[in-house]
């Protein structure tokens, strides 16, 4: 079969959109429409339904797309063998998603540092918070993703990337401030939280419910969406929040912020790698993983 087609195609379903496949395969949208109607007609079946605001694969669709990546995969490897792998330069494109806690202490320095040694690859770098770089792996819309908890998806494996340790952070003056705080003090905080889909607030539920207690129990007083916001409210002396101390290592350094510890909580997690069960990893998202490891 023509890859060309079957490339045309996967960024489609992965994009769900022509556009935006076609700024992803650096080809016109006409080139795209082409490409997808060619191998439509060759198979004598309709791939994509085009009817909605997005377009998405119909059953055949969805089949022909399992196939095609192995297909797209294969022979990306056939010809990295041929060009000879060890002595050709890494190139390509790594697609990588990380949760704002990772995204905040590592990833993007380990992106650049990367890089200089690696030019050839284009690196594009999404955040958001750990339930949706999830999910964009398991849709192959990411090639990785680096996250602050391994939460259950039926297309997605987690592999342990680096060790973060998370802290009760206060306003400077606070009552909490230095002190390890029982349990039942954090509701006076007030506690500040952050989303739901957080790594960071996962991880609190998972060691609260191992303790026979729920979030519900800290009496949150606000929930203020991700890592940045909930920084800024307790630095303004709103409150106080779980956090992690790599994020803040410059405000405790300065003063701006507190640290506290929480009597009974390991507080301590684990930094995941998230990747698409059944995908043959690229040459740039293997290099990735071995150089971070590495600095890490």
């Amino acid at each position: 079969m023509d890859t060309r087609q079957l490339a045309a195609f996967c960024a489609v379903v992965e994009r769900q959109s022509f556009s935006q496949a076609a700024v992803r395969l650096g080809v016109t949208q006409p080139a795209v429409s082409l490409q997808v109607r060619a191998l439509e007609k060759r198979l004598g079946t309709q791939l994509l339904d085009r009817s909605g605001r997005r377009v998405v694969p119909t059953e055949a669709g969805l089949r022909l797309y399992r196939g095609a990546q192995r297909l797209i995969q294969l022979e990306e490897q056939l010809l990295e063998d041929v060009a000879g792998r060890d002595e050709q330069a890494i190139s390509g494109r790594l697609e990588i998603g990380a949760s704002t806690g990772p995204a905040a202490i590592a990833v993007p320095l380990l992106l650049c540092e990367f890089h200089v040694e690696n030019p050839e690859v284009k690196i594009e770098l999404s955040v958001s918070d750990t339930q949706t770089v999830v999910f964009q792996v398991g849709e192959r819309e990411l090639e990785l993703g680096i996250v602050g908890a391994a939460r259950r998806h039926r297309s997605v494996a987690f592999e342990p990337f680096f060790t973060d340790e998370v802290i009760l952070a206060c306003p400077p003056g606070h009552a909490f401030a230095g002190r390890s705080v029982p349990l039942d003090e954090v509701k006076d905080g007030p506690l500040v939280l952050m989303q739901e889909g957080a790594g960071v607030r996962q991880m609190i539920e998972d060691e609260l419910r191992s303790t026979g207690r729920r979030l519900r129990d800290l009496g949150p007083a606000l929930e203020l969406g991700l890592q940045e916001s909930v920084r800024s409210a307790v630095q303004a002396g709103y409150g106080v929040t779980f956090i992690s101390r790599r994020a803040v290592e410059a405000e405790l350094a300065a003063g701006t912020i507190a640290e506290a510890r929480v009597k009974g909580l390991d507080l301590a997690r684990q930094i995941w790698i998230a990747r698409a069960k059944g995908r043959s990893p690229s040459r740039a998202a293997e290099a990735f993983v071995s150089f971070a490891r590495e600095r890490l």
